[in-house]
């Protein structure tokens, strides 16, 4: 039986060189103390050096405490101390919480103000729709208040680390060396993860066809027309003009998600087409919209539409009434708070971010806000697309220099 004895906290030691770092949770750790008690002993060796539980010490001597519970792991051999020293504090990192079943238990604490020990329930909350979706940060249909939610935290995807996936690489490379009768074995990659192109051994018969970092595009083109290589790059098109000077511009703008998961519209620069400036390549757009639907269908699940009945509203819809311009309440007597819907907890599903059960009137209501919202959505739609785009003149200087090409 493990003995647990009273200790003096003048007689222990904190571990000087414990690589774990505390200060952060002391507080949250007195307020335990000081609600629950000193209920989990502090464990320290035969000499009085604590093994686990350096944020607890510094928690009792916060609140001024003169003794604590102590465990000597006498048992124990110094090597072994000093791994389960590490141990104690590696394995906590391991656990994970159910936040439905936290979100339930905190909200039955009526009595105790548990943010004191670090708890907020909306985190929680989000955290837990966080948590759920984790593995899954594709749009789903029908569901707003999820693609809302995932579109705020998109981590911003840059050019320089498009990966180009094999497919969409290979239908390119296949159009090249069909398009300019050149066998594939002559075909370079130096822009593949961990390459260098400035380094790389060109030779005569070599074809550089991959995938470079946008943001030097303008640098890589003007390399290779110094040493003389022969090019086939993807270039955003965007953008397609600024670096294509000593180039043929092939103005595709293919949509290629790439592995980053950043979605860009793809052209293409090359000088294997030097009588040209630019020009069109209505089967190079095909055969790369044709890799990357099948991309898409061999990876994009199918995912159910969610919609909730007229007597749930949610904080979304509010938005979405207010951004057209739709007035709408309901009184407190006519709404329920709820997370989650009877039918979805089999499934394990709930409402995002909560909602409220309304009133038959107040359903009624908001079916009504519904329809005007969408009316007003669908004519400011049309009124953007009916706006004419600004429209620029040439100048009698340009006009000039206009008839004198091809002349």
């Amino acid at each position: 039986m493990v003995e647990i004895v009273e200790k003096k906290i003048e007689e222990l030691t904190p571990y000087a060189k414990n690589p774990r770092k505390n200060d952060k949770a002391v507080d949250k750790v007195a307020a335990s103390i000081r609600e629950f008690g000193f209920k989990v002993p502090i464990v320290i060796d035969k000499a009085g050096v604590v093994a686990a539980g350096h944020t607890r010490l510094k928690a009792a001597l916060k609140l001024g405490m003169d003794t604590v519970p102590c465990i000597i792991a006498d048992d124990l051999t110094d090597e072994q101390i000093k791994a389960f020293r590490l141990a104690d504090n590696k394995v906590s990192e391991f656990s994970e919480w159910d936040f439905e079943l936290l979100t339930d238990e905190l909200q039955d604490i009526a009595d105790i103000d548990y943010s004191e020990f670090g708890f907020d329930l909306s985190k929680i909350e989000n955290e837990w729709f966080e948590k759920r979706e984790r593995n899954d940060t594709s749009h789903q249909e029908g569901n707003e208040e999820y693609n809302e939610f995932i579109d705020k935290f998109e981590l911003p995807k840059t050019t320089d680390d498009c990966y180009t996936p094999d497919a969409v690489y290979e239908a390119v490379a296949d159009w090249v060396a069909k398009e300019y009768g050149i066998s594939r074995k002559n075909f370079v990659r130096p822009f593949y993860p961990g390459g260098d192109y400035q380094a790389e051994k060109y030779k005569k018969t070599d074809v550089v066809v991959d995938n470079p970092p946008f943001s030097i595009l303008s640098e890589i083109v003007k390399f290779y027309a110094e040493k003389g290589v022969k090019y086939f790059l993807f270039a955003p098109a965007t953008t397609l003009f600024s670096s294509s000077s000593s180039s043929c511009a092939l103005g595709v703008g293919a949509d290629i998600t790439y592995e980053n998961k950043a979605n860009v519209s793809t052209s293409f620069l090359t000088n294997l087409e030097p009588e040209y400036r630019f020009r069109t390549a209505p089967t190079l757009y095909n055969a790369v919209k044709e890799a990357t639907d099948k991309i898409r269908q061999e990876t994009t699940k199918e995912l159910p539409k969610l919609s909730y009945p007229d007597e749930v509203i949610t904080s979304t819809k509010l938005s979405y009434f207010s951004k057209y311009g739709v007035d709408f309440h309901v009184r407190r007597e006519e709404s329920e708070h709820i997370r989650t819907l009877d039918a979805q907890k089999e499934s394990k599903q709930a409402i995002f971010g909560s909602g409220y059960l309304i009133s038959e009137k107040a359903a009624a209501e908001k079916a009504a806000a519904e329809k005007a919202a969408a009316e007003k959505a669908a004519a400011e739609k049309a009124a953007a697309e009916k706006a004419a785009a600004t429209r620029f003149e040439l100048s009698d200087r340009e006009k000039e220099i206009v008839k004198k090409l091809g002349a």
